[in-house]
């Protein structure tokens, strides 16, 4: 094997020399042949010898330089050969041509097919080396993803995992998924090798519900597909575990329900201790009108209204009770563009966003305003369905180093009262009338504001807010 290497690593080198190397040696060897063809007269012909100084020109010459070259050889032979004929002289010349040429010919073709295989092998070595890199890259993309990452074949039976997959479903040490069935953790994912459809192959989303080893039970955000491999459909996936992202959501709005709520239990308390007051006033001139202020049931009634006033003492508190921030103003107006615009879109209406390219930070809670913001572009999507042009304009200012101003500007018919428009329980308001009451309460808890501007076409709500 050592020989054999040694021999192609000289070959190659070989052939790696300088075109004008090979022909000197090439000619040195024609006439060397020669001079030994010319030395040994007429006894016997060295002719057969011209075949290595073809063999090596063949190496660098083109195919018309190697015919006149073996038409040279051809001539020293016929010249130096032994007596004969003129046919036989002739007939040696034509047959030494041939031979030369083709011989010549045959090296050419062996190194060209030599070239070839190189270049071929050279290709093939750096697809593979291209390959195991991919491979390799993947390999530990998948390791090193926090997601679980994992294939199964045609019966639900797992293929592959990552680590993260493993961790999932809470894998004992020294245990792996691969062999086990997917339906056991996700019921989900093997329901889909049965589809309609699978064999072709689709890519879809789902939340389900999965189980680890220990049985627990967790949310899980899945992206999946199905694709063709030897024994039938395989398929793919990649699984989260939202269920952290769950309980903080529904924590957040409980809190924003029980906040809603003390607002507006505030409305109701404040109303009814107006009513109570009132009662109060009407009762005392009724008493000393009539002389009623020694009757006890007057008197219990006098209490009555006393003990309910008392119940409606819970004021409207001016600052919120959730911990207000330094927040980016832009990035809660980006939020608010990803939820308002599909169904602006739907409607057939648009929205222009007219906001500066830098924005300051605010003073706020981060979903109370996004809530806030909300409620507006709401309000102003049901004013403008019954319009023509159905545009909201959103625009930021900065009014100055202390305050930030939100403009929502609408093309809809407008509001016919707005001294009405911050009261609470309203008359023909959807749902509870609470809408811009407890929004403009939110506002205030952080110091901010929110107000009507008049328009002659459309209403204009501006939220104002403290800048950081």
């Amino acid at each position: 094997m050592l020989t054999t290497g040694m021999s192609r690593e000289a070959i190659s080198a070989f052939l790696g020399a300088r075109k004008s190397t090979i022909l000197i040696i090439t000619a040195l060897l024609v006439a060397l042949i020669a001079t030994l063809d010319w030395s040994v007269g007429n006894t016997f012909s060295l002719g057969l010898l011209y075949i290595l100084p073809m063999v090596l020109g063949a190496l660098v010459l083109r195919p018309a330089e190697i015919a006149a070259m073996a038409l040279l050889c051809a001539l020293l032979r016929a010249r130096f050969d032994v007596p004969s004929t003129q046919l036989e002289l002739v007939l040696r010349f034509i047959f030494a041509s041939l031979s030369y040429f083709i011989s010549a010919l045959l090296v050419t073709a062996l190194v060209r097919n030599r070239r070839l295989a190189v270049e071929n092998l050279a290709r093939v070595q750096k697809e593979q080396n291209l390959r195991r890199e991919a491979e390799e890259q993947l390999r530990v993309l998948a390791e090193s993803s926090p997601a679980a990452i994992m294939t199964t074949d045609h019966r639900g039976v797992i293929l592959a995992a990552n680590k993260a997959a493993a961790d999932l479903f809470s894998i004992p040490d020294g245990q792996t998924l691969q062999g086990r069935a997917i339906t056991k953790y996700l019921p989900l994912l093997d329901g889909a090798l049965s589809m309609d459809g699978a064999a072709e192959g689709f890519r879809t989303a789902a939340q389900c519900y999965g189980r680890r080893e220990d049985g627990e039970m967790f949310l899980a955000d899945t992206w999946f597909s199905t694709y063709r491999g030897k024994d039938g459909v395989h398929l793919a996936a990649i699984v989260v575990d939202s269920s952290e992202e769950m309980r903080d959501r529904e924590e957040q709005s409980l809190r924003q329900l029980h906040r809603y709520n003390r607002i507006a239990a505030a409305a109701v308390s404040h109303d009814v201790r107006n009513l109570c007051s009132a009662i109060s006033m009407l009762s005392a001139s009724i008493g000393e009108k009539h002389g009623l202020a020694d009757d006890e049931d007057f008197r219990s009634v006098i209490r009555l209204v006393k003990g309910l006033e008392h119940i409606a003492e819970l004021d409207m508190r001016s600052h919120s009770q959730e911990a207000v921030e330094d927040i980016p103003l832009s990035s809660i107006l980006d939020n608010l563009r990803v939820v308002i615009e599909p169904g602006w879109r739907e409607l057939g209406g648009r929205i222009e966003w007219c906001l500066p390219q830098t924005l300051p930070h605010v003073i706020a809670e981060p979903r109370g305003l996004l809530q806030a913001f909300l409620n507006l572009a709401q309000n102003s999507r049901r004013a403008v369905q019954e319009s023509e042009v159905r545009e909201l304009t959103v625009s930021a200012a900065v009014e100055d180093e202390r305050m930030v101003s939100v403009r929502f500007e609408d093309t809809g018919p407008g509001v016919a009262c707005p001294e009405r428009l911050f009261q609470p329980f309203q008359p023909g308001a959807e749902g509870t009338g609470l809408g811009l009451y407890i929004s403009r309460a939110l506002l205030r808890s952080y110091g901010g504001d929110l107000r009507f501007e008049s328009r002659q076409r459309g209403s204009c709500f501006i939220v104002e807010l403290q800048a950081a």
